[in-house]
């Protein structure tokens, strides 16, 4: 049989040739309506890094690294000087480039459209001294596609919110530290983009100041800004990472979820009170509890306290039975590490390896 194209066949073949060009052939970063939005499969993930590696020379900074960066969160990254942080920060910013490895913003492979998406806070500030405030700023939000009038309506909201409106004809040069940083904290977030990179933002900042960033990092996250956070400030990890990675040694050592790398380091310690007199606490009780070996033991206006470690997790219910009896339960919590203690025991721990 003869095949014969006519009206009729375009009019057939038109809208399946439309939907390959439009939602499959040409998926890319720079198309909103590609086949995983359309099915409703888009991706959860902000950032997925698979299998990077970059060498300088003869120094390997990162080395097969993977990591993926949930979308509307916090993520931390860790590590001590020269693990590869500030290198793999490059690549997503595309400073550099990999030597090999993947890199997917929101489901797409990284591009250069992707930069509009990304606000980066650099450890090392860089505003032009001898500019004037209000004119960098304005020149800054520019480079990032702003177009001037809302560029100044935004920066004025900011300015306000940061205390800094009598500051905008100073030069650079004129502003503390601190001020200087503000701004710079401003001009990388007035785009709005959709992943914020800030590494060690609170260096050089006074705990007022640190709180007032700390707020807005947490104002951000609320508004759906993924936000990744390169800190040697493990306390900023614990109050601000739902998820972290660790590196070192150019490699991934940690990676997931806050409270899942807690549990995987948890030793069973936990923390008791118990109701009873201070001559209970002195007599019966003292010496019944000494097995555990506690590393804590105090009685304080009529509680008894006492932090220890078990052998297993099974031992739980069998200690607290005992305890019990001899006064009535006021608190009982596990005591996982913190981040600082954490990191230490890795670092050192794949340091000796």
């Amino acid at each position: 049989m003869r095949f014969e194209w006519n009206k009729q066949t375009t009019a057939f073949v038109l809208p399946f040739y439309t939907f390959f060009r439009v939602f499959i052939a040409e998926d890319s970063s720079s198309n909103p309506y590609s086949l995983f939005t359309f099915m409703g499969m888009e991706t959860t993930l902000a950032i997925e890094i698979k299998n990077l590696s970059k060498r300088y020379a003869s120094h390997t900074a990162l080395d097969n690294v993977s990591m993926d960066v949930p979308k509307g969160q916090i993520f931390g990254l860790l590590g001590p000087n020269g693990a590869g942080k500030t290198s793999l920060i490059r690549i997503i910013n595309q400073i550099t480039a990999p030597d090999s490895g993947t890199i997917r913003l929101f489901g797409q492979p990284l591009s250069p459209e992707h930069i509009s998406r990304i606000g980066y806070l650099p450890e090392e500030r860089g505003l032009y001294r001898k500019m004037k405030v209000g004119e960098q700023a304005l020149y800054l939000a520019r480079l990032k596609g702003m177009s001037t009038s809302e560029a100044k309506e935004k920066l004025k909201l900011w300015f306000e919110r940061f205390d800094l409106n009598a500051w905008w004809n100073k030069k650079v040069e004129e502003l503390s530290k601190g001020m200087q940083q503000k701004v710079q904290f401003i001009v990388t977030v007035l785009h709005e983009p959709d992943v914020l990179i800030l590494d060690e933002p609170f260096s050089g900042f006074d705990p007022v100041n640190a709180s007032l960033i700390r707020d807005e990092i947490l104002r951000l996250k609320a508004q759906g800004t993924t936000i990744l956070l390169s800190t040697h400030r493990m306390e900023s990890v614990e109050a601000l990472c739902q998820s972290i990675a660790l590196l070192h040694k150019s490699k991934v050592y940690l990676s997931g979820s806050l409270n899942e790398i807690k549990n995987q380091y948890r030793k069973n310690k936990y923390r008791l009170m118990i109701e009873l007199s201070a001559t209970d606490f002195e007599g019966p009780f003292k010496t019944s509890i000494q097995s555990l070996q506690p590393s804590l033991m105090e009685w304080n206006d009529g509680f008894g306290i006492l932090e220890f470690q078990l052998m297993d997790s099974s031992l739980v219910k069998p200690t607290l039975n005992h305890i019990l009896t001899f006064g009535n339960l006021v608190e009982f919590r596990e005591i996982l590490p913190g981040m600082d203690q954490i990191f230490v025991e890795t670092v050192t721990e794949k340091t000796q390896a």
